[in-house]
């Protein structure tokens, strides 16, 4: 069997952002003085005219990418996780989130797979963050191909629009000849009727492979990619939980404000069912290799099949 190969979310920000670019003369990117690590360096090389280094100043940058959107530019603002959505929270609620300013918000290094870099680097926050600013939509691709496309969505929509990229490389696993991406809307990737398994970004892999392991005992998993937080698909959510009765998040963020807690809103107002949430608990992260601390935290495939059988038992 031929390896997975394997990309990060960031290198797929950068890329996509180039192939819209030549189409889209509109697009303008911002960084912070982190396009090396953001990737937007790959953009940066092909239109310099069209690349902002703000500097070490997230908070200015949204400024100045408020200020561009209302000249009729798509600007894309990028920084790691931390800086965009946490040192810059302000700006981004104030400046952009309230006038409802057409501001693409692209955080890298998002979650515990930061790795090295540790606790102040490891943002497990920013999804609860942004999910508390109105109108702001949330993007959490789960491979290359879905970053590349989620990406070009988010440039053809009009508003503030907040994507998560990881630094880590995962597996990709979506065919670009047959995949599409729709804004809002989940994507069931394997079907069952014993437990429903919604998952975003790093952890739909890790929740394919849990799956497959708890087929191998009998239990068939559902297994569906939540790669919008929000709006969420909340007619598949409801669904979902009406055919299996038991409903599991997965997430590489705090269990409190992210993917599990907009699927237990829903699920509380419209069909309440018992639900675990799988993600990092009420700690911060700490640094080590991130596929070791993925497993440490219990993220990995192994430890979500763990859990979930331990909850339906």
């Amino acid at each position: 069997m031929s390896e997975v190969k394997k990309i990060a979310t960031r290198e797929s920000y950068g890329n996509a952002l180039v192939e819209i670019g030549k189409e889209h003369e509109d697009l303008v990117v911002l960084d912070a003085d982190l396009a090396g690590a953001t990737k937007t360096a790959i953009f940066q090389k092909v239109f310099p005219e069209r690349h902002i280094d703000c500097g070490i100043a997230e908070g200015n940058m949204m400024g100045v990418a408020a200020g561009l959107a209302t000249t009729g530019k798509v600007p894309f603002a990028s920084s790691f996780a931390m800086f965009a959505a946490g040192r810059a929270f302000e700006q981004i609620r104030n400046s952009i989130g309230y006038p409802h300013l057409n501001v693409k918000i692209g955080a890298t290094h998002a979650g515990i797979s930061v790795g090295e870099d540790g606790a102040t680097h490891q943002c497990n926050e920013d999804i609860a963050l942004m999910r508390m600013i109105p109108g702001m939509v949330i993007i959490n691709p789960a491979d290359d191909v879905e970053a590349r496309a989620a990406v070009k969505a988010a440039y053809e929509y009009v508003g503030p629009v907040y994507m998560r990229f990881g630094r880590l490389a995962i597996p990709v696993f979506n065919d670009e000849s047959t995949y599409k991406f729709e804004l809002g809307k989940g994507v069931v990737l394997r079907e069952g009727s014993d437990v429903a398994i919604f998952a975003t970004g790093l952890e739909v892999y890790e929740s394919m492979q849990a799956a497959e392991m708890l087929a191998a005992d009998g239990i068939n998993a559902k297994v569906i990619n939540i790669h919008t937080i929000k709006p969420l698909d909340e007619e598949l959510v409801v669904a979902s939980a009406k055919e299996c009765k038991k409903v599991v998040t997965v997430e590489e963020h705090s269990i409190i404000g992210g993917l599990g807690s907009a699927v237990c809103d829903t699920l509380c107002a419209n069909y309440p069912t018992p639900v675990l949430k799988i993600g990092v608990n009420d700690v911060y992260g700490e640094s080590g290799p991130a596929v070791q601390l993925v497993k440490k935290y219990g993220l990995d495939a192994e430890s979500i099949y763990k859990k979930v059988k331990a909850f339906l038992a």
